[in-house]
Order: C-alpha cells, then structure tokens, then sequence
C-alpha cells in the first residue's frame, strides 16, 4: 500500500476503535503510531517522533491557558457566582411564562462567560435551577432540555477552551477568535430565549409562573453578581486593552474568581486542593487526547492526505459554499457521537486545508483601499493633490473599484494583493472557527447522544429521556436557523474584529 491509502484506510480503523469505546485519545494516539511504523517501514521514525512530539505539545505555552480557564469555572462554582447569576435572572424574569427557564438561560450565558466549558456549565447550573423549575411547576422534559442546551453557551461564550484549541491548531490569533464569538453567543442565548416563548405557547401546561420580586430584591440581586461583571471585565478587557497575553488573562481569572470565592466562604484548604485536583483530572484528560491528536495528525500531514483532499475538492470546481454546507453537515452528524473537543482535534487537520484552499470572497481588496483612503482623507486632503486626482479616488471609492498606483501614492497608502488574501485568509479561519464551534455544540444537545442531555437527566431520574429528547429539539432548531444566519451574513461574526 502507499502512504496515501495508509492514511485512508486509518479512518476507518480509527472509527472502529471509537466505536469499540477505546478513549479517543489513545484511539487517535494508536493509529497514528500503528500509521508511522507503515509508512516509514520501520519503528525508529515512530519511536523518534514520539519523543518530539510529546515535548512539543506538551510545552506549549498557548495551551497553559486550559488549565487556568477549568480553574477559573471551579473558583467561581465555589464563590456562588452561579446562585448569584441565577437570581439575579429569575428576579426579573421568573414572573413571566417561561421565565425560570428564561432566567436559567441568562445565567448560563453568565457563567459560560467565566467557565468555558460546555459541561461544566451544565452540570453546574443544573444543580442551581433544577429545583426552581421543578417547584414551580415546570414540565420535567422542558427542564432537562432547557438546562442542556444553556451548557452549551460554556463553550461559545468567551473565554472557550474549545476556542483556544482551534485557535492553536490553525495558528489563529486567540484574542480574535474571542472577540469573533460574542455575537454569535449572544445571538444564542436570544435564540434559546425565543425557543422557550414558542414552546410555551405551543404547551402552555409545560410551565408555571411565580409571584413577582418586588423592585428591591430585583435590585439587590442585581447587585451580587459584581464579581462576575469584575471578573469578566477584567480577563476580557484585560486582554483587548494589551494588559495582558490570553494566558495571563486565564491566569489573573482564575486568581480573581479564587480571592472572590475566599472571601465569600466557598473556598476552603480543602476546597482548594479539590479544586486542583479536578482541575488537574480534567486537563490531563484534555492534553491526553491533544497528544493523540497531534500525533495522528503528523501521521496524516506525511501521508498527504489532508493536501490531496484538498486539492481535490478544488479540482473538481464545487463551490465554496456547497463545501462548507457539507462539512458543517457532517459536523452536526458526527457532533452527536463524540465530544466537542475530540471532534475539532480529529477533524480540523483535514477539513480546514480545504476550506483554505476555497475562496469566499470575504475580503475585497477595492473596499480595504477605501477604508484606507477615507482614514486618510478625513484627516484632511494632501495639499498637494489635485482637485481631479481627488474626484478620480471618490469616483473609484463610491462604485467600488481598486485604486490605481498614483491614486495610492497621492494618499500615502499602500494595500496590496498580498494584503487583502492575508485578511482574506484570516477572515475565513475566524468565521469557519466560530461556524464549527456552533455546530458542533448543537451536537452536545442532539438526540440521540448528546453529551449535554445525558448529563442533565442524570440529575433528574423522574425525567424520561424521550420527553428531554421532544422538547430539545426547538432549541436545535434554533441553532440551526442561527448557522444559517451566520453562513449568509458572514460580517455578523466579523463585525468586531479590528481593520
């Protein structure tokens, strides 16, 4: 066999093995070592190559930033940040129909905001708002679900561990990718909000109402989630402002969320060394399965298979958006058999190389030239430039044409070609992060395996895992409509990344 068909035959082999319940980790990990002995004939590149990259990944200094964020979620679950999150909301929210399950939502995009993962803001507001659904009467289906698919805002939300692993896979700027995901997180929780308001309308009997808070306590509780407010502020805008690196930002997060969590009581020497010890688990966890990735991956990159792939799909003239539909298909397929991050390690290496070679037309090089010239013209024109040489730069800016050499010397500019296709480059890498992101959290909450669900149920044993399953799927299919909206309106991911 040649080294291609090798590296063809392996996923198969790798799916055999997931399937067979073999952690992904040492899957990804086995056929990469079995892949390299093949390939190479012989032992001595594998055994070699597993002394580098082992050092290589596990020094990286990007991926300090996972335990800092998984440490930063258990301080805050200890300082109450998500009782104090969950009021709050409910003070507000909870008189109106639907309005526990509205508040639980808030909460959860709160939270996710200062966890980062998907599971761990399930888990944890789960046991916050479970009992408040059940005594208020809401149906237990409706609960589950609603709760589940609030988990999934933990990893879309910045900070996101899965959004630091992309980011390092593709070599992609973090702090970007951060900023790139706001809208869409919170056109999220808006969606899940308007979820719950047609299913209740749709099953008025699905949930009860309780009395409201009087304006007081509404704003008392308001008031107790300024740690989650400093915290947020102070990683995120830290990191926007050059204070500090993403990593020093997880860093003084989970610093903050600690102090935080001392002082209100829930951070004891006990606690703490749970805390690490957790923390500990979860991240050897993680980097395991990176290993196996990177491995399997480096397995994949001497085969050729993800650059033949690619040049494939180029070669036969599909366009980029029937590309990308597929892929993000697959994606919400394979999403409900494995977990966020497994997917994004296992498929990344393959399917962004395509989407790379694919040209989306995001960046325009005429209308980069404008941005340019208009800084400069609002600044005041050259003294200079001539009166014609002025209408011939606002003719080209106003119909969208590319500026001429002289029209760009005149202004003192210079976008080039090159320039635009590194924007273009970016832009892409950004948006189809965010776009998988997305899809594969809808994965989470998707029958009949989402991770999300089982987690939630397994809370609440009088809950039948089929009425999770009914009520679960408005909540799909508004992140379905929200990966539509975000595939056709591009700038909506875009829009806050600096020019």
């Amino acid at each position: 066999m040649s080294a291609l068909e090798i590296g063809i035959a392996s996923f198969p082999a790798l799916m055999v093995l997931i399937f067979l319940r073999v952690p992904i980790g040492l899957a990804m990990f086995l056929v990469g070592l079995l892949g390299l002995v093949l390939v190479t004939d012989g032992t001595q590149v594998a055994f070699a190559r597993l002394k580098n990259e082992t050092y290589t990944t596990f020094s990286s200094y990007s991926l300090t930033i996972v335990p800092m964020f998984l440490l930063m979620g258990h301080f805050a679950t200890l300082g109450g940040m998500s009782t104090a999150l969950f009021k709050a909301a409910e003070g507000w929210l909870g008189h109106r129909k639907g309005g526990i399950a509205m508040a639980s939502i808030g909460a959860c995009a709160g939270f996710g905001a200062i966890c980062g993962s998907s599971l761990a803001t399930a888990a944890t507001m789960g046991r916050v708002a479970l009992p408040e659904l059940r005594q208020y009467g809401y149906a237990g289906g409706f609960s589950t679900a609603t709760l589940a698919a609030g988990g999934t805002l933990g990893i879309l939300i910045p900070p996101s561990v899965v959004l630091v692993i992309y980011a390092i896979l593709t070599e992609q700027n973090i702090a970007k990718l951060f900023l790139a995901a706001f809208i869409p997180g919170i056109m999220a929780a808006l969606g899940y909000v308007i979820a719950i308001s047609v299913y209740v309308r749709l099953y008025p009997d699905s949930a009860g109402t309780r009395p409201p808070v009087p304006y007081a306590e509404r704003f008392a509780a308001l008031l107790q989630v300024w740690p989650v407010l400093l915290v947020f502020g102070l990683v995120v805008g830290g990191i926007y402002l050059g204070w500090f690196t993403p990593t020093e930002g997880a860093a003084v997060g989970a610093l903050g969320t600690g102090v935080i969590a001392w002082l209100n009581g829930g951070l004891t020497r006990a606690s703490l060394s749970e805390s690490f010890l957790v923390t500990a688990r979860s991240t050897a966890m993680i980097f395991f399965i990176v290993l196996g990735a990177a491995f399997y991956n480096g397995f994949l990159a001497l085969t050729q298979v993800p650059q033949e792939l690619s040049n494939f799909v180029v070669a036969q003239g599909y366009s980029p958006w029937v590309v990308l539909a597929l892929i993000l298909a697959f994606y919400l397929v394979f999403g409900c058999l494995m977990d966020s991050l497994s997917m994004i390690l296992l498929t990344i290496p393959i399917f962004f190389p395509v989407i790379s070679a694919m040209d989306f037309d995001l960046v325009s090089l005429a209308a980069m030239q404008a941005d340019a010239a208009m800084e400069v013209l609002k600044a005041g024109v050259p003294e200079a430039m001539s009166a014609e040489t002025l209408a011939g730069i606002k003719d080209a800016i106003a119909s969208g044409a590319e500026l001429t050499r002289e029209q760009m010397k005149e202004l003192g500019i210079r976008v080039t070609r090159g320039m635009a296709n590194r924007a273009e480059a970016e832009h892409v890498a950004i948006w189809f992060g965010i776009l998988v992101l997305i899809v594969v959290e809808v994965g989470l909450i998707t029958p009949p395996v989402g991770m999300n669900l089982f987690i939630i149920n397994a809370m609440d044993r009088t809950t039948r895992m089929a009425d999770t399953y009914k009520a679960v799927m408005f909540f799909v299919g508004s992140d379905i409509v929200r990966v539509i909206i975000l595939v056709a309106f591009p700038a909506i991911t875009l829009f806050l990344l600096p020019g």
